[in-house]
């Protein structure tokens, strides 16, 4: 194996008609062997690609009219390709994700990776997402790796030398995700949120506006742990002030979990060589078996709109795909189930400007997570407990939390609701 760089390889020798690409995700996007694709997609025939999410903005829809592209949602700059029906959508759970690669459903002729490079024995970690990366590496007849000496060296999954078949060297800043503006609406939401989460209590948290305005309500919790698909920014600053300690959890003591860090430079430097936090595929981190040994787990989820009867849509507003199935199921189960803890889905009571309720007597779309799963809805106004409530119950208490201005609807369809028992 020689090591060369993206402009130095020719895709033409390498990949072959037809070949089905399996690509590193979010900020483990390799960037050299994208732009390497772009340049060369003319000279290539019927090549496919799966990324799970993209931030960086360089999958255009024009790009994906020469190479198909596929994905399990509508995440990040992988939205401009829904819009223009450029993006095939596989409605997955993430934990199946490396499942379905493994048994050739989902195919994967081709591992595309970003790594680490090697420690003092040879391996490359997987750096900033270690998710379905060695399913990947392991069905793949061929392995290009994107060996990033940018890339901090994370501890958990990793990838022999041995591995891989073609090296690319890069020197390029990992695709950062900047957090949003924390509004007062997500500020409130947060508020709700934070009761839910006590000392030792094991979270399970995203990135965006509302999870930045969490973590931030957490500063005078003690010995909290970590057991998340992914983080952001806002782990550094619990865990350096010795807020985040995994001290109580009853596996994993004194490590958080995760599956891929999704933020900016502040927190790839943290995770270089930081024993406290280690990567692990989705075979662990959203394993049901794995989660229902956290007691005190609380989860924290978005969703797109949530019906009457605790329905919850993540995916698509309208004829619009937004979201995508991700990792919601897999931890809305384990929280809700988990003693002490609660799945939480926390959403904002409106959209576009306050003229559309995201508490609806019914939605068209699809059901992400089904309401015999749902626990507990929070939004600005306040938080619905639904676990083990009748329909009736859960409409009285949706209504309740959702916009006072679309309560007086709503509560007539929650009446109905009620006459009728379902």
């Amino acid at each position: 194996m020689n090591a060369k760089s993206a402009a130095e390889l020719d895709l033409t020798c390498v990949l072959k008609p037809g070949d089905a690409i399996v690509m590193g995700q979010a900020c483990g996007e390799p960037g050299d062997l994208v732009e390497a694709l772009i340049r060369q997609a003319e000279e290539l025939t019927g090549i496919t690609l799966f990324i799970a999410t993209s931030f960086s903005g360089d999958l255009t829809p024009d790009f994906a009219a020469r190479i198909g592209v596929s994905s399990m949602g509508a995440i990040g700059a992988l939205r401009n390709l829904a819009k223009t029906g450029r993006l095939q959508i596989i409605p997955v759970h993430v934990s199946q994700v490396a499942p379905l690669i493994t048994a050739g459903i989902l195919p994967c002729d081709v591992a595309m990776v970003q790594l680490s490079p090697a420690d003092e024995t040879g391996r490359h970690s997987c750096g900033l997402i270690s998710d379905y990366v060695t399913a990947a590496v392991a069905k793949a007849r061929l392995v290009v790796a994107e060996v990033n000496s940018r890339v901090p060296f994370t501890c958990g999954e990793s990838v022999a030398a041995s591995d891989i078949d073609v090296l690319v060297e890069s020197d390029r800043a990992p695709v950062e995700v900047q957090g949003t503006t924390i509004t007062q609406a997500d500020q409130a939401i947060a508020r709700h949120c934070a009761e839910y989460i006590g000392d030792g209590s094991v979270i399970q948290i995203g990135v965006g506006g509302i999870p930045d305005a969490v973590l931030r309500l957490l500063g005078d919790r003690k010995d909290l742990g970590v057991h998340s698909g992914m983080l952001g920014d806002g782990i550094v600053d619990l865990a350096e002030a010795g807020i985040v300690t995994n001290a109580r959890k009853e596996i994993d003591r004194g490590v958080s979990i995760n599956g891929a860090l999704i933020g900016s430079r502040k927190l790839f430097d943290w995770a270089h060589r930081n024993n406290t936090i280690r990567m692990c595929a989705t075979n662990y981190t959203h394993d049901a078996a794995v989660l229902g040994k956290l007691s005190r787990l609380v989860t924290i989820n978005s969703a797109v709109e949530i019906d009457l009867t605790g329905q919850v849509n993540a995916e698509q507003a309208g004829s619009a795909y937004l979201g995508g199935t991700g990792g919601q199921v897999d931890f809305v189960r384990a929280g809700a189930r988990s003693s002490g803890g609660a799945a939480i889905t926390a959403l904002g009571a409106t959209a576009r400007n306050g003229t559309l309720s995201k508490i609806v007597e019914k939605f068209d779309g699809p059901v992400t997570t089904a309401r015999s799963e749902v626990d507990v809805v929070v939004t600005e106004f306040g938080r619905a407990e639904l676990k083990g409530q009748t329909l009736a119950e859960r409409a009285r208490r949706l209504v309740a939390i959702a916009h006072p201005d679309f309560r007086e609807d709503l509560s007539r369809a929650a009446r109905d609701i009620e006459r009728r028992g379902y």
